[in-house]
């Protein structure tokens, strides 16, 4: 059966990707950025992929270790839409998660991980939410310790996701815990690890942005400025210009 399903995606997914001129393909080639020289992009509306994924699932019955095994085999994929339709079956399974489910996808990343889009989906779909259950808080950080550390791009970029879920999901933060983890993650010098600071910063900004706006002025002479630009996004307009000055 597991063979059925997947050959079923995938049909799917080539035959209802939509018509892109060469203009648009050239843009979602390089907005999603792939480090695989072998990457293909259809273009489906994740809508689309997500409405597919539910009847399908509702067709097959599947189990939790069914789809563990077709996301295993879609993860693997060079094929972007079909990464994502895996990522979107094992969301379905929330209730079954448990860490087997994290190491699993800790074992794939490096390997098969190949975008920021592939993995901030993942983390804030499946790991996110799991993590942010009531009971799972010191697993979560030991996960944030650990995956902050690894040298694989994408692990790293995990751990920040994770922890803006996290806070998303308590609609509150630990501002030493969070400020302790940006200057950890800020040594690193590749821009998705400054985006995910700035977009980690963003979201403590909903829940009380005085204190990011505080951090952030007393401490942008040591930050880059992409994360400046990113993290003071939803400050007001006279906070952000006193941010971004010089």
């Amino acid at each position: 059966m597991i063979e059925n399903v997947i050959q079923e995606i995938r049909t799917y997914l080539k035959n209802n990707s939509p018509h892109l001129t060469m203009e648009q393909k050239f843009r979602m080639y390089k907005i999603l950025n792939s480090d695989n020289p072998n990457f293909v992009a259809y273009g489906n509306k994740h809508s689309d992929i997500e409405k597919f994924i539910r009847e399908l699932n509702s067709k097959f019955q599947l189990n939790y270790d069914e789809v563990s095994e077709i996301f295993k085999i879609l993860i693997k994929s060079d094929v972007h839409d079909e990464k994502i339709a895996g990522i979107f079956l094992l969301n379905r399974f929330k209730k079954d998660f448990n860490k087997e489910t994290v190491d699993m996808i800790q074992e794939l990343i490096p390997s098969n991980f190949d975008t920021w889009a592939i993995t901030d989906t993942t983390m804030i779909r499946v790991i996110g939410p799991f993590l942010g259950k009531k009971g799972n808080e010191e697993l979560t950080k030991k996960i944030l310790a650990a995956w902050s550390k690894f040298d694989n791009l994408w692990i790293r970029r995990a751990s920040l996701v994770i922890l803006l879920k996290f806070i998303m999901i308590k609609k509150e933060f630990d501002e030493d815990y969070v400020f302790e983890f940006v200057e950890k993650m800020v040594r690193y010098p590749e821009d998705y690890i400054h985006k995910g600071i700035g977009w980690l910063l963003k979201t403590c900004s909903k829940y009380n942005p005085e204190i990011i706006y505080q951090y952030l002025l007393r401490d942008k002479g040591k930050l880059p400025r992409l994360i400046l630009r990113y993290a003071s996004e939803k400050l007001p307009k006279e906070k952000r210009s006193l941010i971004l000055q010089k």
